[in-house]
């Protein structure tokens, strides 16, 4: 791995092949894709933020910003697309989890649209599927898919939600528009509009029902509820002598539908907050206002400006393919098919009305290339770069400023480019010629052409006194001082592809695609070394920092060292070709560009195995790249039209240090012709200055003039006024003073009145209140019978709950005796067992002990035999070491064979090791993954368990939710009848009403009505009581059901374990039985006796021993579980103590509210009293009953209707 890399600083150039490449981020940044990644571009501070995407993309197909500017969606086309979603509030950009179609294989996403509110999103895939994916995203969950389309003809083009409405979605494609609704887990389609005539390239909501939609004959259609109805025509209206552009509307027959209207496209429309924006043509933006229901008025026409620089295409012929709107609707930004920028501010389009004529677009940043880029070139004195590029056009950037300094387009490809030392002259190689050519102020300006044709490479010497020219397979050197042919280096049998100059000008390197690297002497026109290899097509070469080897790349995907004819070093590459390469001059690092448009360093000296980091820079193959002579920066092209310029850092973020003392002149080029120009120019601007001073003095005079004349005429005006308002005043100032005389003597004849009523109101509500205090006396008794019968329930519950505790505590305490007893069985039982066993034990070895002395008596006899032979074997030896000694020489011959053997073997060895090393490290990467997966499991099988409880206990839930609904029917039909029979009371209360309202018009009072409201009101207090009741024993009900319930599960489990273990112990003992059986056939064989008895103690000896601790633990699990029932009750009593006391808090509530009631009650009926006096005083008037009958009535029924309704 290098330390040293490259870090992306600044990019120009568009992605043109992106769906919706252009968005506002804020009223100053801008989002678009460029090269490898999206930029974040900051329009005033010209600052970049790089957002990068997957190494594994092929390519960015769409992007996506939602409606709150906070996150991008990014569409990757790779083997299986995704959308990746970027927070841009966080400074990284940070990811979110990549969204995928699922299953189904797809390739890329057309165009996707986030909801409203930001929370779904929607995402179109590509043929031959046409899914729509509608994505919950924030939990990367797919809610619905439907298919689009069937057929390839009809394909869709743009996607969007309704701004109104997150689940109503709009689908616009090549003869279908479709509106879809997302209700209960389903895409439901809504309407569909088939023109299958027209091609719909584009849409744009402008209210909750309508859509506007642009189609390839320039015809501008309206959809309501998804019906292609009407068409929008432009028409001309002419109003005292000024003409405004009308947009009617007018519905669509079915002959419209094949018209052609305009021959422009509407490639797109976008939808604002005072009307709508659409294209009407290449190059062309019209800006329609709304001025009544149907009806819009174009305000303003905006066109691209037309270059002067471009001799090629003309700038307003570039078809926009998107526009985009910043947050306060202030600025208007586009993008091109030709991969440019421009923008316009909509304030000064509005506000600039008056003016005639159409406005323009200005660039958002630079002008930028539009094809493919084919040189690049720096200078030693300037912080400047050339590019050419198949566009026709040679543009000169300053990597510093980061700003587009000069350019200029030509009829002629560019093919490439040189920019001279100084940076005052530049090279140019095109398909007819060669041109030399001057860096003037303001242009670029040819003088000098060699006839060269095709020029694919060419550059100036360090010295800037030659430059080196490629035609084909020969390489021409001229002089710059008197632009002569030195020398034509012949030697290449294929096309040169790359040239560079060594640093004392003595040396040129070349490499061709025909496999050959040639090192020349540029003063006599000699080879001095060369290298060829016919199988690989060299395309990029350079020397080293040092000047002494040479570093190539070609199709051979390696990149070599060449030093004296040979191949020193070599790095293996994947499967990605090398392009071209760049040696830093401090020499720690070489950059090589490859075919995917990455970015690789690799660390110098080379290594021997595959070793650097990669950035991923460009989305199309690494055309040049360049090392600025300070080391800073990395200047690096590509097919995809983009320059980037990238920051040499190291591995803690610093930048690279560097000798070098580099010294940069800010000289330009200017003609003669120009200076003269310019001259007489300013001094035409300074008369103009001189004329515009004097006019403007005159007319400020004037104006002075008219402005004392008014204020004159006004100050009159406002004397008079004043002099009229103060006569008013006065006037109003004598009506007030008899108004507020008026006002106190009868404030003071209705306060008199008043206090004669408040005294006779006092005497009547101490009566009352008398009243209402005995009956709170009455119900407060009621409240402590109440309290005392509550508190004997309590103490009968609690004397029952204990009576069964002990009760169950004597029966588990006798089923803990039962158990102890067997225990002391089975001990007794396996202590006779382990003594016949050990008897037998004895038994056997005392018959192996006689077999051992059996044994030593044969193994002595042998003994003997054996050193008789061993003399014998002595004689023999003697004979066998004179052969030794001939067989050492032979020996030591082969040792020295084997000593170099061995020299060679550890020279292996060391290579082994290091193999070895490495296949450790990758067993530990496997481990660790496979440690990942096993937690993963245990996780898996931990949520499978616990899911398997849950359902156990939803099981159990609805099972007892059953029972309680059976057991609360029968109590729900008493509670029907107890209604029926307090509707009849009511009835019989509303005859109270009806009485009472009869004795306020003044009719007598019925006393049978007041017998029956009596009785009513105290049938409806014993109901309340029975309903109270009724709760309660209710809720003691369910209570007590709950926990016998419990009771009856715990039993039945203690009932389950007891069986399991019983069962445990019948087949311990039938096996126990078998083995005893086998082992009666081995009596005779004392051996396999012992043996099997061994196999059965082994067997059963430590299960008898757990056993008897399983039995210890079980009685121990018993008392355990006995605490926790008696846990469980002292707990279910603690509840019911506290919904006790929450009932008390209930009624007393209720009982507060009723007393409430009461008063509110009572303060009504008196005030309807004091309304039947007045009524009965006035009637004795004729005149009053006349002027009071038709106010007073309605007060006193709307009075009894409130009576009336609140006792009910």
């Amino acid at each position: 791995m290098s330390s040293v890399l490259s870090q992306s600083d600044f990019i120009f150039g568009l992605r043109t092949a992106v769906r919706n490449n252009l968005c506002f981020l804020d009223e100053q940044t801008v989002v678009y894709p460029s090269g490898a990644s999206c930029v974040s571009h900051n329009i005033v501070q010209r600052c970049q933020r790089f957002i990068s995407v997957s190494e594994k993309s092929q390519g960015i197909c769409a992007l996506a910003l939602s409606p709150s500017r906070r996150y991008l969606a990014v569409s990757e086309r790779a083997e299986k697309a995704s959308i990746t979603v970027f927070d841009l509030h966080h400074e990284q950009g940070r990811k979110r989890k990549p969204l995928t179609a699922g299953e189904t294989s797809v390739q890329e996403f057309v165009c996707m649209a986030f909801s409203p509110d930001s929370k779904y999103l929607i995402g179109q895939t590509g043929g031959p599927e046409w899914m729509l994916i509608f994505w919950f995203w924030e939990k990367n969950k797919v809610l619905a898919t439907v298919k689009t389309t069937t057929s390839n003809n009809l394909v869709p083009q743009q996607i969007s939600f309704n701004p109104h409405n997150n689940m109503q979605l709009c689908v616009s494609g090549a003869g279908v528009l479709k509106l879809l609704r997302y209700s209960e887990g389903v895409l439901k389609q809504s309407s569909i509009a088939k023109m299958e005539s027209d091609n719909l390239l584009c849409h744009a909501w402008t209210s909750e029902d309508r859509v506007l939609v642009g189609t390839d004959t320039g015809r501008l259609l309206v959809s309501e509820s998804g019906d292609l109805r009407r068409e929008l025509r432009v028409t001309c209206k002419g109003v005292g002598g000024h003409t405004d552009r009308q947009v009617k509307v007018k519905w669509i027959k079915e002959t419209d539908a094949n018209e052609c209207v305009a021959p422009s496209r509407i490639t797109a429309i976008l939808s604002y907050s005072k009307g709508f924006l659409c294209t009407t043509g290449p190059g062309t933006v019209c800006l329609f206002e709304k001025t009544q229901k149907d009806s819009y008025r174009m305000s303003r026409e905006i066109l691209i400006p037309s270059d002067p620089c471009s001799l090629s295409c003309p700038a307003e012929s570039q078809k926009i393919d998107t526009m985009c709107i910043s947050p306060a609707e202030e600025t208007l930004a586009i993008s091109t098919d030709r991969g440019q920028l421009y923008s316009i501010s909509l304030s000064s389009v509005l506000t600039n009305k008056v003016l005639e004529g159409k406005q323009h677009f200005e660039f958002l940043s630079q002008p930028f290339h539009s094809s493919s880029i084919t040189g690049l070139s720096i200078c030693i004195r300037k912080p400047l770069v050339a590019t050419s590029s198949l566009d026709c056009s040679v543009r000169i950037w300053n990597y510093e400023t980061k700003e587009l300094e000069l350019y200029k387009e030509f009829q002629e490809e560019a093919y490439s480019v040189a920019l001279h030392p100084t940076g005052l002259f530049i090279l140019v190689g095109f398909s007819d010629k060669l041109r030399l050519m001057n860096l003037v102020i303001d242009d670029i300006r040819s003088f000098k052409e060699f006839t060269l044709c095709g020029c694919r490479e060419c550059a100036f010497s360090h010295g800037g006194h030659m430059f080196a020219a490629v035609n084909g397979n020969i390489i021409h050197v001229y002089s710059f001082i008197t632009l002569e042919n030195i020398l034509n280096l012949k030697g290449h049998n294929g096309k040169v592809r790359s040239i560079e100059w060594s640093l004392d000008d003595s040396r040129l390197v070349s490499c061709g695609m025909d496999g050959a690297v040639y090192e020349w002497d540029t003063r006599t026109g000699k080879r001095q070394s060369e290298s060829v290899l016919k199988p690989c097509s060299y395309t990029g070469v350079a020397f080293s920092s040092d000047y002494k080897t040479i570093l190539a790349v070609g199709t051979d995907f390696t990149l070599k060292e060449i030093q004296d004819c040979q191949v020193l070093r070599e790095v293996p590459a994947d499967e990605v070709a090398h392009t071209t390469l760049a040696v830093s001059h401090s020499g720690c690092v070489i950059f090589t560009g490859t075919s995917s448009g990455t970015i690789r360093a690799i660390k110098y000296p080379l290594p021997t195995q595959r070793e650097w980091t990669t950035h991923h820079a460009h989305c199309g193959p690494v055309t040049k790249m360049v090392i600025t002579y300070d080391d800073q920066f990395l200047l690096t092209v590509s097919e995809d039209g983009c320059l980037l310029i990238s920051k040499i850092i190291d591995k803690e973020g610093r930048g690279l240090k560097s000798n070098r003392q580099i010294v940069q002149t800010e000289e330009i080029l200017v003609t003669k012709a120009d200076l003269d120009d310019k001259k007489q120019h300013i001094l035409d601007l300074k008369m103009r200055l001189e004329e515009l001073h004097m006019e403007n003095e005159y007319q400020l005079r004037l104006k002075d003039m008219n402005y004392k004349e008014k204020l004159k005429e006004l100050s009159d005006t406002l004397t008079q006024e004043i002099e009229s308002l103060k006569t008013t005043q006065k006037v109003m100032k004598t009506k007030l003073e008899k108004s507020e005389h008026e006002n106190q003597e009868n404030s003071a004849e209705v306060a008199m009145k008043y206090a004669k009523k408040l005294k006779a109101l006092e005497v009547s509500y101490t009566s009352k209140l008398m009243v209402e205090h005995e009956k709170y006396q009455d119900l407060l008794q009621k409240h402590d019978r109440m309290q005392e019968e509550y508190e004997k329930q309590l103490k009968a519950a609690e004397e029952s709950k204990t009576q069964a505790l002990e009760e169950l505590i004597q029966m588990y305490e006798l089923k803990l005796q039962e158990k102890t007893q067997l225990l002391a069985q089975f001990q007794e039982e396996t202590k006779q067992k382990f003594c016949e066993f050990s008897e037998m034990i004895k038994q056997a070895e005392e018959d192996e002990e006689r077999k051992i002395h059996a044994i030593q008596i044969k193994y002595e006899e042998k003994l003997h035999l054996e050193k008789e032979t061993h003399t014998n074997l002595k004689g023999k030896s003697g004979m066998m070491t004179q052969k030794l000694y001939s067989l050492q020489r032979q020996i030591d011959d082969r040792c020295a064979d084997i000593n170099k053997l061995k020299h060679e073997q550890q020279s292996l060895l060391g290579l082994v090791h290091s193999l070895e090393s490495d296949i450790e490290d990758l067993k530990r990467q496997i481990s660790g993954h496979k440690r990942t997966s096993q937690d993963k499991d245990n996780t898996i099988s931990d949520l499978k368990k616990k899911t398997q409880n849950l359902e156990k206990l939803k099981f159990l839930l609805e099972f007892q939710l059953n029972d309680l609904q059976k057991q609360n029917e029968p109590q729900q039909a008493d509670i029907n009848k107890k209604r029926e029979r307090i509707d009849q009371q009511a009835a019989v209360v509303r005859l109270v009403a009806d009485g009472l309202s009869a004795s306020h018009v003044g009719l007598p009072p019925n006393p049978a009505v007041k017998a029956t409201g009596c009785k009513a009101e105290k049938s409806d207090k014993k109901l309340e009581e029975q309903l109270v009741e009724m709760d309660r024993n209710n809720s003691q009900l369910k209570l007590a059901v709950s926990d016998l319930r419990l009771k009856l599960r715990t039993k039945e489990k203690e009932l389950h374990k007891e069986i399991q273990k019983g069962k445990d112990l019948q087949t311990l003992l039938e096996r126990l039985q078998s083995d005893l059986h086998g082992c009666v056939g081995f009596i005779q064989e004392p051996k396999k006796l012992k043996h099997s008895i061994q196999m059965i103690y082994a067997r059963y000896a430590p299960n008898s021993d757990s056993f008897v601790l399983s039995k210890v633990k079980s009685s121990a699990d018993d008392i355990q579980a006995l605490c926790y029932h008696r846990e469980q009750l002292e707990k279910t009593i603690s509840s019911l103590k506290m919904k006790l006391a929450k009932s008390a808090d209930e009624h007393q509530k209720m009982y507060d509210k009723i007393m409430k009631e009461n008063m509110s009650l009572i303060t009504e009926i008196n005030e309807l009293r004091k309304e039947l006096q007045s009524v009965r005083t006035r009637a004795k008037d004729p005149k009053a009953q006349l002027l009071f009958s038709p106010t007073s009535r309605p007060i006193s029924e709307g009075g009894l209707k409130k009576t009336s309704a609140e006792p009910v």
